[in-house]
């Protein structure tokens, strides 16, 4: 596996101070939805998908009754109407060539292209073809753990693959555990038993292979995907680019 794109990285730290709470308060519910829907049920005790997604609106402060409601709108329960989407995957590449896939859940799938189209041509880039960038994407499930020290991410990278975890990938104090789906309860939960701290636990489209970007074409891509990600309907973006880190660094001192 040749690493998890840094995108994702930005996504967490700025996921913490965003600005525009309503909006993401919207998508951490449509999670919750998706994950009654799609894994097994509105008990987080028997829905490990349920329990990441009501994990991760928790961490961005959701309030309590926003969860309960949405988990209630998912299943039917007390007078809420069930939520129907249907699920859309774009396809694309930013500036420089960088592969860019959009998971989109939607009401309306017309106003949804429109907006993504438009974004591409606003920003730069391209809208593909089905499977034209699908192919260079694996799901994988990613485990993130602040180990601080190399010592602490050696100690944890081997707890982790004595429990059948695929890869790791330790940077900037930072280590991501990968694993198939399936076993990323169990990996977890291990995790759990030996007293490491989990920052972050979710299912992601992992690039196989990334691209590296020049300064001009990063901060391009890196505007298109914020673009992106602030339309109401994308629920998840994924690149496989490769950021400078003068670059990043700029960019998340700018946010």
């Amino acid at each position: 596996m040749s690493g998890h794109s840094k995108w994702s990285t930005i996504k967490r730290a700025k996921g913490a101070t965003d600005a525009k709470r309503g909006a993401l308060f919207t998508k951490l519910a449509r999670d919750i939805v998706l994950a009654v829907r799609d894994g097994g049920g509105g008990d987080p005790d028997m829905n490990f998908r349920l329990r990441l997604a009501i994990d991760k609106a928790k961490s961005n402060n959701m309030p309590q009754d926003n969860i309960v409601r949405s988990i209630k709108r998912a299943t039917g329960e007390g007078g809420e109407g069930k939520e129907e989407f249907e699920e859309i995957i774009y396809e694309g590449y930013g500036p420089g060539g960088g592969a860019i896939l959009l998971q989109a859940f939607t009401t309306n799938r017309n106003r949804t292209a429109s907006d993504v189209r438009s974004a591409f041509n606003k920003i730069g880039g391209s809208l593909g073809e089905s499977g034209c960038v699908s192919w260079n994407f694996e799901k994988k499930g990613v485990i993130t753990v602040e180990t601080g020290d190399a010592d602490k991410a050696d100690e944890v990278s081997l707890i982790a693959i004595e429990a059948e975890a695929d890869d790791v990938k330790y940077e900037d104090g930072v280590l991501e555990i990968f694993a198939t789906p399936e076993r990323l309860q169990g990996i977890q939960e291990i995790l759990n038993e030996n007293e490491v701290n989990v920052s972050s636990s979710d299912i992601s489209l992992v690039p196989k292979t990334t691209i590296a970007l020049d300064a001009k074409a990063s901060e391009q891509t890196l505007r298109l995907l914020d673009h992106l990600e602030e339309l109401m309907d994308i629920q998840k973006a994924y690149t496989n680019a490769d950021f400078p880190p003068e670059v990043l660094e700029q960019y998340q001192a700018a946010e």
